[in-house]
């Protein structure tokens, strides 16, 4: 029972620790390290549960970015709606794959995301647009297509949501990134409900995680903010993490692709 809560509170602490550090994608750590760390025995359990776990921690940052003013909440509650709507198409789908080719594709997701961290962020200059039937239809389509993939796989979702914002809206890099975090939370706790009517949420392993990501949260935070000048190279080093996570997901999933 000890070495299982210790593993799960330091799993939840490193991704808490690393969401502090450098933003978006650190959550895609939670599933393996439910899976291979803590112990949790089924890949559709550990997105389950890591789903819930992202959603809280996701809600609980978007209180200080609510505060700064950095959430554009009309765009944010459209995003939300038709997002949402997608989490809950897409985890369906999700539960109906078997749970080891589901994992593979889910490493193959990391691949894709270390790749994304690796690219140099372009700096984005265009007017913010106005929030009319156009500007909120497009919304609402980005909105649809990647809840659909954060719910397919049980992650945040954070990589995708951000540019999808900048993308449909215009708005500043910072009010995408408070803005997302309400979907993140939206879309991640449609995910968890799902999986929960199925039974496939373990709420005590969930509280743990939560518990140990709120304290690994606040120490990546306080890092971060030391350690701003090297940010890019934070992101470089996490993505290294991620590709060497990826190998091994891959590695233990490939059978099910395998006659």
């Amino acid at each position: 029972m000890l070495p299982t809560l210790a593993a799960t509170l330091l799993s939840g602490a490193l991704v808490g620790f690393f969401l502090g550090l450098i933003g978006g994608g650190g959550s895609i750590l939670a599933t393996p390290l439910l899976l291979y760390v803590v112990g949790v025995s089924q890949p559709h359990i550990a997105i389950g549960t890591s789903a819930l776990a992202v959603s809280v921690n996701a809600f609980a940052n978007l209180i200080g970015h609510a505060r700064c003013g950095n959430v554009r909440w009309r765009f944010a509650l459209i995003f939300v709606g038709f997002g949402t709507l997608g989490a809950l198409v897409g985890s369906s789908l999700g539960k109906l794959v078997d749970g080891d080719r589901l994992l593979f594709l889910f490493g193959l997701v990391m691949i894709a995301v270390g790749v994304l961290m690796l690219r140099p962020r372009a700096k984005v200059s265009c007017p913010e647009r106005p929030v009319d039937l156009r500007t909120s239809l497009a919304t609402g389509a980005i909105a649809f297509a990647t809840g659909m993939a954060s719910g397919f796989f049980g992650i945040g979702g954070g990589f995708l949501i951000v540019p999808a914002l900048v993308l449909a809206t215009g708005m500043p890099m910072i009010n995408a990134i408070g803005s997302s975090l309400l979907a993140v939370g939206s879309f991640g706790l449609a995910t968890a409900m799902n999986y929960a009517a199925s039974g496939l949420v373990d709420w005590q392993v969930a509280a743990q995680f939560i518990a140990g990501g709120v304290a690994g949260g606040i120490s990546g935070t306080m890092v971060a903010n030391r350690l701003s000048a090297g940010r890019n190279t934070l992101s470089r080093i996490f993505a290294s993490v991620i590709f060497v996570v990826a190998a091994y997901v891959l590695y233990r999933s490939a059978g099910a692709f395998l006659p």
